[in-house]
């Protein structure tokens, strides 16, 4: 247990420093995952996400007649499948649908974003039973995935709009890699679960590399047995997400990029039988984004998953 603790200690802070986003988490670039549903072979299922973003802000977050918001609403089939009892894939296919207003005015795009795999191999699994006959479990899965340039992007959205960040798209036409680790321990019914992932980004075909990018979630969590085949689990905890700086030519660093955002997370997760159904809400703890001239918004997710 105690190497656990220094293993996860060292993913947080280790990686810690990286300044970044893409604009944190709002159009082209967020994985969070959040607390897995509960299944022992294979999951599939839909994800809603909504977030909100406003740029062109002037000193101290002043707003003008370039003041513009943005919406960024995704879609998003997602699964999950267990090989054998050491390795698990994981799945994302979204459908995105933007929206940015200015003056009254409204710009719409709509389709298929980056699609992504993620693959984990399981380095710990084990239980045992405490001094008070308790219960505790707890679970180490380490790995790595890639990001398919899928999604379309528009170079000439970036040239048109240089000083907004350049997240109205509906993807990075990079091919992109991840790290992951995701740590679980429970004493009983009560959990606390832990989700860490680094992006690796690549320039795409037009010369434009948005900054790598690290997520950490920290959950806790209670699993009330309301039933034989029910189960709900509150939960609540923090999202932080940094990103680099963008870069253009490989060379020139983008300035309406890179920050970071803490947000909390509140939710409530459910299974039933063969269902499970969850939803949370992810309020601004703290942020500092593009050099004070990008705010994000609150978010929340919704899904609604099939086990089999």
């Amino acid at each position: 247990m105690k190497k656990i603790v220094i293993l996860l200690i060292c993913l947080l802070t280790g990686l810690y420093e990286v300044r970044a986003c893409d604009i944190c988490g709002c159009g082209v670039g967020s994985y969070y995952i959040g607390l897995l549903p509960d299944f022992k072979k294979r999951f599939g299922g839909i994800r809603y996400q909504y977030k909100t973003l406003r740029s062109h802000l002037g000193p101290g977050g002043t707003t003008s007649y370039l003041t513009t918001d943005e919406t960024y609403q995704t879609a998003e089939a997602w699964g999950g499948w267990n090989i054998g009892k050491r390795f698990r894939v994981l799945g994302f296919v979204p459908f995105n649908f933007n929206a940015r207003e200015n003056q009254g005015e409204t710009m719409r795009k709509a389709g298929i974003g980056d699609v992504a795999v993620v693959g984990y191999y399981r380095l710990l699994d084990n239980s045992l039973t405490t001094r008070n006959s308790k219960l505790l479990v707890q679970s180490l899965w380490i790995g790595g995935g890639v990001k398919l340039p899928t999604g379309k992007y528009e170079p000439a959205e970036r040239k048109v709009n240089e000083e907004t960040p350049n997240n109205f798209q509906l993807g990075t036409a990079s091919l992109d890699f991840t790290l992951n680790a995701m740590y679980d321990v429970r004493l009983m019914d009560a959990g606390i679960n832990t989700n860490v992932s680094y992006k690796l980004n690549t320039a795409n075909q037009y010369d434009y590399r948005y900054g790598n990018k690290f997520t950490a979630n920290l959950l806790g969590y209670y699993k009330f047995r309301v039933a034989p085949q029910v189960s709900l689990a509150p939960n609540a905890g923090v999202l932080y997400e940094a990103a680099e700086k963008d870069r253009e030519d490989e060379r020139f660093k983008v300035d309406v990029s890179g920050g970071y955002s803490l947000m909390g997370t509140v939710g409530l997760e459910a299974t039933f039988a063969t269902f499970s159904a969850g939803a949370n809400f992810q309020p601004v703890l703290s942020q500092e984004l593009a050099g004070l001239r990008v705010k994000a918004g609150n978010r929340a997710m919704v899904h609604v998953t099939y086990l089999f």
